[in-house]
C-alpha cells in the first residue's frame, strides 16, 4: 500500500508538472512512475478519475494502452479536467464514451457509471449501453440528473435479454417502458431511484424478467407514476422502498409486495396510500418500518410476524395492529418514544413477544419539545408479559426524559419486572453544568430507577449523557 501511495504521489506531481511545462521535471517523474509493473500502474490509475488515466496515455508508449485494461470507468458529463465549462457539448461526452468504450479491453469489466444530463437522448444512452453490454459490464450506473426537466427513456429492446449484468443502479431523470418481454438473467441487485415507469404493466414486466434478483431498492415519489406499485420477485431476499412523497400517494393506488423469500425489509415514508398489501413473509429475519401513516387497507404488522428483529418508528394509531398475533421468533426489538401513543405499541408488542431478549427504546431526535408530554398516560400489561419474566436480557434506553411521567412509568416497569435482565442502559440527554435543579432531578429519577430492580445483583446498570 505504501508503493502505491508514493507513486500516486509521483503520478500527481506528473501531471502537475506537465499542465505547468515543466518537461524536464515532467520526463524525470515519468520515468520513476514508468518502472513500476503493470499491475501495480493499474491499481494507481483506478484510484483516478476515469478522465485522468485516460489522460495518462499521452505521457508514453508504456502509458498508451495501459488505461484500456481498467475494470471499472466512471464517465461525467460535467467533468472536464483541463477546464470548468457547464456548457460542454452533449456530442462531445457523447462520443468521448463511445470512443473510449471502443478502445476498452480489459477481461472483465466490472463497472461502468455514467453521469448525464437528462438532455441526451434514448439513442446516445442506447450506444452505450448496447456497447457496455456487448463488452459483458457486470455493474451498469445510469445517473441522470434533470436539465430544464428533460428525461431520457431507456430503449426497452437492450433489456430483452443479458446474461453478464449483476447490478444496475438508475437514477432520477429516467423513463421506464416495458410494454414487452424483459429478460436480465444474472441481475442480483437493482436501485431505481426517483426513475419513472410509464404504467403498471412495465414495473411487473421488469421484476418479472430479473430472475435471479436478490436485492432490490426503490427511492420514489407514489404520485409521480404508476398507482400501483407491484413487487412480485420470487427470488427477492432484501427490500427496501423510501417513499419520498410526504404529501401522500393518489389514495387509492399504493404497493403490493410478493416476496415469499424475503430475508429483510424497509420500508420508510409510507403516506396517504390506499393500500400496502404485503403478501406472507415465512424467512422474515429483519424488519425496519418508520414514517408509515394513514394507508387505508394494509396489513404491514400482520406480515411480520416471523421476524426476529424489528425496528418500528411509528404509532399504534396510524397502523393496523393485528390482535391475537403473535411474533414467536422476535428476540430484538426497537421502538421510537416520539410517536403519539408508543406506549401502546410498546404493550401490544411485550404481550406479543414470548421470547424478546433485546428491547431497544429511542427518541432519534432527542427533542424537549415532545408531543403532550403531560398527557400520556401508561396502562401497563394487566399481566407481566413472558418475554419480561423469563427472556428478556437487554434493556437500552436512548434519549429517556427524566420528567415525562410516561417514560418514568415504562422505565420503572421494565426494571422491576425483567427478572432475568442483566444489562439496562439508560441514556438521557445532557444537562449543562449551570442547570443545577435540573441535574439534582435526574439524579433522584436515576435513584428511583436503580432501585426498583428485581434484582441488583444480578444485572449492570448503566447511565449515560447523549
Amino acid at each position: 500500500m505504501q508503493n502505491v501511495f508514493v507513486a500516486n504521489c509521483h503520478l500527481y506531481k506528473l501531471q502537475w508538472n506537465i499542465n505547468r511545462s515543466s518537461n524536464r521535471v515532467a520526463m524525470n517523474e515519468e520515468g520513476r512512475i514508468s518502472e513500476l509493473p503493470d499491475a501495480l500502474l493499474l491499481q494507481i490509475l483506478s484510484s483516478l478519475p476515469t478522465e485522468n488515466a485516460i489522460a495518462t496515455s499521452v505521457l508514453s508508449k508504456r502509458w498508451r494502452s495501459l488505461w484500456t485494461m481498467l475494470p471499472k470507468l466512471k464517465f461525467d458529463c460535467d467533468y472536464n479536467p483541463v477546464i470548468h465549462d457547464d456548457n460542454i457539448d452533449p456530442r462531445v461526452f457523447s462520443e468521448n464514451v463511445l470512443k473510449s468504450l471502443a478502445l476498452h479491453k480489459a477481461p472483465v469489466f466490472e463497472s461502468l457509471h455514467l453521469k448525464f444530463a437528462g438532455e441526451y437522448d434514448c439513442l446516445d444512452v442506447g450506444m452505450w449501453m448496447a456497447t457496455a453490454f456487448a463488452r459483458g459490464v457486470r455493474r451498469l450506473v445510469l445517473d441522470s440528473f434533470y436539465q430544464e426537466e428533460q428525461t431520457v427513456t431507456l430503449p426497452s429492446v437492450l433489456f430483452g435479454y443479458n446474461d453478464t449484468l449483476e447490478i444496475l443502479k438508475l437514477k432520477c431523470a429516467i423513463d421506464l417502458e416495458f410494454p414487452s418481454r424483459v429478460c436480465l438473467k444474472s441481475l442480483r441487485k437493482l436501485c431505481l431511484d426517483q426513475v419513472h415507469f410509464k404504467d403498471e404493466e412495465s414495473v411487473c414486466n421488469l421484476f418479472r424478467g430479473c430472475p435471479s434478483l436478490e436485492e432490490l431498492v426503490v427511492d420514489r415519489y407514489s404520485n409521480a407514476d404508476v398507482a400501483t406499485y407491484t413487487i412480485a420477485v420470487p427470488s427477492l431476499l432484501r427490500l427496501t422502498i423510501n417513499d419520498l412523497n410526504q404529501e401522500g400517494g393518489y389514495g387509492n393506488g399504493g404497493y403490493v409486495i410478493n416476496a415469499p423469500a424475503l430475508k429483510y425489509l424497509d420500508i420508510s415514508g409510507f403516506n396517504g396510500l390506499g393500500s400496502c398489501l404485503i403478501e406472507k413473509a415465512p424467512e422474515l429475519v429483519e424488519a425496519k418500518i418508520s414514517y408509515v401513516s394513514d394507508i387505508t387497507n394494509e396489513n404491514i404488522l400482520e406480515s411480520l410476524t416471523s421476524a426476529k428483529r424489528l425496528i418500528l418508528h411509528l404509532s399504534p394509531l396510524e397502523v393496523k395492529v393485528p390482535t391475537g398475533k403473535i411474533f414467536d421468533q422476535l428476540v430484538f426489538l426497537e421502538l421510537c418514544t416520539y410517536e403519539i401513543e408508543w406506549w401502546n405499541l410498546l404493550s401490544i408488542m411485550l404481550g406479543s413477544s414470548p421470547k424478546l431478549q433485546i428491547l431497544k427504546l429511542t427518541d432519534v431526535y432527542l427533542r424537549e419539545d415532545k408531543k403532550n408530554p403531560d398527557e400520556r398516560i401508561w396502562n401497563p400489561p394487566k399481566c407481566v408479559p413472558e418475554c419480561l419474566l423469563f427472556h428478556l436480557e437487554t434493556f437500552v434506553w436512548i434519549g429517556y426524559e427524566c420528567q415525562r411521567g410516561d417514560e418514568k412509568e415504562v422505565a420503572m416497569y421494565i426494571l422491576q419486572n425483567a427478572r432475568q435482565l442483566k444489562k439496562a442502559t439508560i441514556s438521557t440527554k445532557r444537562i449543562e453544568m449551570g442547570m443545577l435543579e435540573k441535574l439534582e432531578k435526574r439524579r433522584e429519577m436515576l435513584n428511583k430507577l436503580a432501585s426498583v430492580l428485581w434484582d441488583s445483583n444480578s444485572c449492570q446498570l448503566v447511565f449515560e449523557s447523549t
